[in-house]
């Protein structure tokens, strides 16, 4: 290693350009998650939980709000350059990313190592390959979403950034300076030389964290992920697809409480320089509920049940008050605030924390709720009486609000309606709640739950069902389509085979597909008010379009299925990564990022057509 070897070289500072979407890797320890650039830059990191304030939030504004790259040296107004190529080290969440310059290769390995009782730390290690290669890393450390700038200095040989309650340790194999608020080193390795930097988050009242042993953590790290791994029942054609889905939800798992976060990231947009930016760093009950339904069924039983106890705890004794989503602990308050000095993503803002919809009504989440649990039962998840108990009143609480409407599965921020979405959930609910009452493990009345499942049923099909066009509609009375109508069949509504079904099904390839055959959510208004009462289009959302594949596997149509199927695995990042959405028009990934929700039905659609054989090779 050298010294720091002269001012000639740059950093990626005063840019408002992050990289793209797809760029970035995600790295986490199963409280908190980091997303690293091709060009080396942490440009998000929350500590120490998923929904804590940002120490790097350059992803959402400039470098001056935070972020920490390392990689070659360059010159100074260039910009840095990119890893030639990178990937997941096995079945992982180690990212290793390697670059070439004119004087050798060089790689950098980031990871986060699950924390069994000690502080949350980012670890990277440069590794010389070849040749001689400067590096650089730069560390600008800035809380609360890049507002506060922190009181940096030296203690014990060790670099601390301390403001308020929060301290971040810096741990360096190599010499650091400080120069314009931001932490530098320079070195140089050589084949075989292998430099460490770490930090650490501790609350800022308590002495140091102990220092990582970044070898013995990366061995650790790795470890633990071949033997979660090692656990998934899937062994099918899509497997590589289905494995990195699978460790994507697992580092999107709060552990201490078994909370699952719909996303680790808030306000990247549906539409680039849109309206449309919320944040996602909680957890959703209908996206928890769909996760721990493939949790189940590729063999993993301590999460769904973890979550199983989180929900409990969640509801508690108050299932009438029931809401869309809570904090990865439970908090029920999640007020949405605007942070009005970060730009936003590609200058799309307002940058939004906390979440306004967390009060809506939302009926369809009774019948996501139910299923969950229903499909616990029916899988040998151990029985919890109280689950049992949650679900009974689930339906009683339906009995009389079944038939009110709701803000729906899209969270609109327009007038409520009659979602039919939300109504044949609301069946789902009290569908599965009849067949628990029939297995004999709970009591209820029975025989008045069925004429209600009985009555939804005739409703929908009566006042959501436009004969004309042989389609069902979003909304009683309305002539929009949504692609939630994909679920009848899947949630057994009704047969797949129903002149209905495939009427709903091919109106939406119609008139929700996009040019290369992705599917809209429903219609928008550009500059206008549309139904959800939001101004702004959005991308093609890629749950629906998984969707579409499972349904045109159930109608028999799986030749289609599976070409949908694979181009959507086509949309992924190089590391398998998925947004939530796809612009078609700039074909690129948007939406915050990774998303359970376009993860979760990847590995039901993969299950699905594995089942039906209906794949190449």
């Amino acid at each position: 290693m050298q010294a720091p070897y002269g001012a000639d070289v740059a950093v990626r500072l005063e840019s408002n350009v992050s990289g793209r979407i797809e760029d970035y890797a995600l790295i986490g320890d199963m409280q908190t998650a980091a997303l690293v650039c091709r060009d080396g830059a942490v440009d998000w990191l929350c500590l120490p939980r998923f929904d804590s304030h940002a120490v790097f939030a350059s992803l959402l504004g400039t470098d001056e709000h935070g972020f920490w790259r390392i990689g070659p040296a360059f010159p100074a107004g260039q910009e840095p350059p990119r890893a030639a190529r990178r990937r997941y080290r096995g079945d992982s969440l180690v990212l290793e990313s390697e670059w070439d310059t004119p004087r050798g290769t060089v790689r950098v390995i980031d990871f986060m190592p699950p924390r069994e009782g000690h502080a949350p730390q980012l670890i990277r290690i440069v590794e010389g390959v070849s040749g001689r290669v400067p590096m650089r890393s730069a560390l600008r450390m800035r809380f609360s979403y890049g507002r506060v700038v922190p009181w940096v200095h030296k203690v014990e040989g060790r670099t601390v950034a301390v403001a308020g309650p929060d301290s971040v340790w810096l741990d360096a194999d190599a010499d650091t300076y400080g120069k314009d608020l931001t932490t530098y080193s320079d070195f140089t390795v050589a084949p075989g030389d292998r430099v460490a930097f770490a930090i650490s988050w501790q609350p800022s009242h308590l002495g140091a964290p102990q220092a990582p042993d970044a070898e013995a953590a990366l061995e650790a790290t790795s470890e633990f992920w071949r033997e979660w791994v090692d656990l998934c029942t899937y062994h099918g054609p899509y497997r590589e697809a289905v494995i990195r889905s699978l460790i994507t939800l697992k580092a999107l798992t709060y552990a201490p409480t078994g909370g699952i976060v719909a996303a680790p990231t808030t306000s990247l947009p549906e539409e680039i320089g849109g309206v449309r930016n919320w944040d996602y760093r909680y957890t959703w009950l209908r996206d928890a509920a769909i996760t721990l339904s493939s949790l189940l069924r590729t063999g993993y039983r301590g999460e769904a049940a973890a979550w199983r106890d989180w929900l409990l705890r969640a509801v508690a004794g108050d299932p009438e008050n029931l809401q869309i989503m809570y904090g990865i602990a439970g908090e029920r308050e999640l007020g949405e605030t605007e942070l009005d000095w970060l730009p936003g993503y590609e200058n799309s803002s307002p940058v939004r924390v906390g979440n306004g919809a967390a009060h809506q009504l939302q009926l369809d989440v009774y019948g996501e709720v139910t299923e969950a649990l229903h499909l616990g039962h029916m899988t040998g998840l151990a029985r919890n009486d109280y689950a049992s108990v949650l679900q009974l009143k689930l339906i009683r609480y339906l009995e009389t609000h079944w038939n009110e409407p709701d803000e729906g599965i899209w969270e609109v921020r327009g007038p409520r309606r009659h979602f039919v979405h939300s109504k044949v959930m609301a069946w789902v609910a009290v569908d599965r709640t009849i067949k628990l009452i029939e297995s004999g493990d709970a009591d209820g009345p029975l025989e008045r739950w069925r004429e209600m499942r009985d009555r939804i049923h005739a409703d929908v099909c009566e006042k959501g069902y436009d004969p004309e066009r042989n389609t069902f509609t979003q909304s009683y009375g309305s002539q929009e389509l949504d692609a939630s109508l994909l679920l009848i069949p899947q949630m057994g509504f009704l047969p797949p085979d129903d002149k209905r079904v495939i009427g709903t099904i091919e109106a939406i390839q119609r008139e929700l597909s996009t040019p290369d055959g992705f599917i809209l959510r429903y219609p928008t208004a550009g500059e206008e008010a549309g139904v959800d009462g939001l101004e702004g289009d959005e991308g093609a959302f890629l749950a629906c379009s998984f969707w579409m594949a499972d349904d045109l596997a159930m109608i028999g149509r799986v030749d289609e299925a599976r070409r949908l199927f694979e181009k959507l695995l086509s949309l992924r990042n190089d590391l398998g990564l998925l947004a939530e959405e796809w612009d078609p028009k700039l074909q690129r990934q948007v939406g915050n990022f990774p998303q359970a929700f376009s993860h979760v039905p990847l590995i039901d659609t993969a299950l699905r057509l594995t089942a039906s054989g209906a794949y190449g090779g």
